[in-house]
């Protein structure tokens, strides 16, 4: 498996290309990628490391010994640090769509997405996206909305339901969402990330795991017949756990992830432990896509100040992810 992951630029105006160089600085004897971006973009945030330019992602295991390797993809303005321009927006979408290819091809071994700011495809005239998966979901031709997974070293968390207001979570959770979810994630532990028997613990959506009924009945009426059900079907599934005792040392080193409810019950406690080295990666695709876990940073764009935590350990994940799908073909 020495194909290399594709990184796309995200908001040019933003951290993602400088933080491309920081990575390359520390990735380039282990862990080969390219950014997909305007050559022009990448000098204007003058990088600290030199600039390969290859051709194909076939040339990037070779120029990653000289520079970060850059696929050119021509956008129609320049850009400048902090200030996104949004007559480019269609060449940010063009870049994923790239990457996506050349994974489909069997030229990448995976793609890594920099971020972007959601209003790029309605930008592009793409607005029944609303972010990164949905549009890779459908270059995929994947007709289901894939798993959105938060890894780190210490922790895995999957929200149940993702970007939608609080009070819409109780209606989005029936039987059918929550078990594609907890399929997908059990699936994805033992293929992606070679865990054998999986143990996933699932969170209640109330207080106190509604407290038997007393704080609310969506755990009798929905969760916990949903977690019979994967039981009976062999997974290691237990809960509904109340969330407020679940992300304690003790308890995080008894499942290999966890299920939450909502946005906020997942991404607080992953946050919180491993803040700069957590991963967003896409469950249920045909290929393999990771992000770091942080926005544009535009305030930060251009200072030298941003860390690539994030986005070197979303390289090294896609890369072993994509090593494991290889292994059980």
């Amino acid at each position: 498996m020495n194909l290399p992951v594709a990184l796309t630029c995200g908001e040019p105006a933003g951290v993602a290309i400088e933080l491309a160089a920081k990575a390359w600085q520390q990735l380039r004897h282990e862990n080969p990628f390219f950014l997909i971006a305007d050559i022009g973009h990448v000098e204007t945030h003058r990088l600290s490391a030199p600039i390969a330019r290859i051709g194909s992602p076939a040339e990037c295991k070779v120029a990653a010994r000289q520079g970060l390797p850059v696929l050119h993809l021509e956008f129609p303005c320049p850009t400048e640090p902090g200030r996104p321009n949004p007559a480019n927006s269609g060449r940010v979408v063009d870049a994923i769509r790239l990457a996506v290819n050349f994974a489909k091809s069997g030229e990448a071994s995976a793609i890594c997405t920099g971020p972007l700011n959601k209003i790029v495809f309605s930008l592009a005239g793409l607005q029944d996206f609303v972010g990164h998966t949905e549009f890779i979901a459908a270059l995929c031709g994947v007709d289901h909305l894939p798993v959105m997974m938060l890894a780190s070293r210490r922790l895995r968390v999957v929200p149940a339901t993702v970007h939608v207001p609080l009070r819409n979570v109780p209606s989005l959770l029936s039987h059918r969402r929550l078990k594609r979810v907890i399929r997908t994630s059990f699936d994805a532990l033992q293929t992606d990330f070679g865990i054998g028997s999986p143990r996933i613990a699932v969170s209640g959506l109330n207080p106190h795991a509604g407290e038997g009924g007393l704080l609310g009945r969506e755990e009798r009426e929905v969760i916990a017949p949903v977690i019979k059900e994967m039981v009976r079907e062999g997974m290691n599934v237990s809960g509904p756990h109340s969330a407020d005792t679940m992300f304690h040392a003790a308890r995080i080193a008894e499942y290999d992830a966890a299920i939450c409810m909502y946005h906020d019950q997942a991404l607080i406690p992953i946050k919180t432990l491993d803040f700069h080295e957590t991963v967003n990666v896409t469950l249920g695709l045909p290929i393999v896509r990771t992000s770091p876990d942080h926005g544009t940073a535009l305030d930060l764009a251009g200072t030298g100040r941003a860390r690539p935590d994030s986005l070197v350990a979303a390289i090294q994940l896609a890369k072993h992810m994509a090593a494991r799908r290889n292994f059980a073909r």
